[in-house]
């Protein structure tokens, strides 16, 4: 198991340095180079050249990708010219917020598809599996946006049972006491997640009812309910780790989409204000912490995988 995880971490770092890389690249394909993007197009060349010596982008691209690397190392993503503080700090302020919003929505996926899933494995066929069936693929086939505006419309326009605003609390625990003002974002990330989480446990489950060690099991005596609590449902809970670790960099940028929606003042809601403002040092310090969730959410999955079968790790 060490030297899987060893192997594991190596490849992340060598995917998080050419990430680094990439970020790096986008800075400096920016229309007329970073500094007329972030000076704007009334700039002088004067004020360019000083901006330019000023923040290293007159020396050789190795020397600022030497000096670029340097400093995400310590933790330094640039500075935002339209808020006047550190990428790092905006990060630092958002991030949670968006981890509970994408936090909340992934365990209520689960609690919901895993059970769902079930049923549509063990009543293939029936009345239950088409109307679930046809509910996920309606889900899933909904854009967010379009799912959010009818949560909206309904729960909070007419039944005015919860409010159409996220909570606004500068801290998570003052974001945790406005429960019912996280229910309609958090329902509406979870409903996609919910119907791709279900279908995915569906074909695992009926994989594994169709395997040796069931008909053994079964042979043997045991009765159907635990044979799907000791043997199917840990077999089948193995290609829903690989989509909860491939969903995590998919979730934290998707909460764009429901963060503005709902103006939670989370990672996605800082990235679509500085998108209006074109503030570049955000948006491409934004887009560095989606490619290390990527990363992250690969190697969450290569471990649950280990775990999960340790067949895995033995040929890795």
């Amino acid at each position: 198991m060490t030297r899987f995880l060893i192997k594991r971490v190596g490849q992340a770092v060598i995917v998080l340095f050419l990430v680094s890389i990439i970020v790096f690249v986008l800075l400096h394909l920016l229309p007329g180079g970073p500094a007329r993007a972030i000076l704007g197009p009334t700039a002088t060349p004067d004020s360019i050249a000083h901006f330019n010596h000023q923040q290293g982008y007159d020396r050789s691209l190795p020397v600022q990708y030497v000096q670029y690397l340097g400093r995400l190392l310590t933790g330094d993503l640039g500075e935002s010219y339209k808020l006047n503080q550190s990428v790092t700090s905006l990060i630092g302020e958002r991030l949670p917020k968006t981890l509970v919003l994408t936090g909340l929505a992934i365990v209520l996926a689960a609690i919901l598809a895993i059970p769902l899933g079930i049923i549509q494995a063990v009543r293939r066929g029936k009345a239950a599996d088409y109307v679930l069936t046809g509910a996920a693929f309606l889900a899933y086939a909904t854009p967010v946006f379009f799912l959010g505006l009818i949560l909206i419309l309904v729960f909070s326009q007419q039944l005015q049972i919860f409010p159409a605003e996220a909570p606004q609390a500068d801290t998570i625990g003052g974001i945790l006491s406005e429960l019912p003002a996280l229910v309609l974002p958090v329902v509406t990330m979870a409903l996609g997640i919910i119907a791709a989480f279900s279908r995915y446990m569906r074909s695992a489950v009926l994989d594994n009812l169709s395997e040796e060690y069931v008909r053994t099991a079964r042979a043997k005596g045991q009765s159907e309910a635990r044979i799907m609590a000791r043997h199917v449902l840990r077999n089948a809970l193995i290609p829903l780790a690989t989509l909860l670790g491939l969903y995590l960099p998919t979730l934290i940028s998707g909460a764009l989409v429901v963060e503005s929606m709902f103006n939670y003042p989370g990672m996605g809601l800082l990235f679509w204000n500085s998108a209006q403002g074109s503030d570049f040092p955000v948006l491409l310090g934004v887009t560095l912490v989606v490619g290390v969730a990527t990363v992250i959410g690969s190697l969450i999955t290569d471990i649950a995988y280990a775990v999960l079968d340790p067949r895995i790790r033995s040929v890795s």
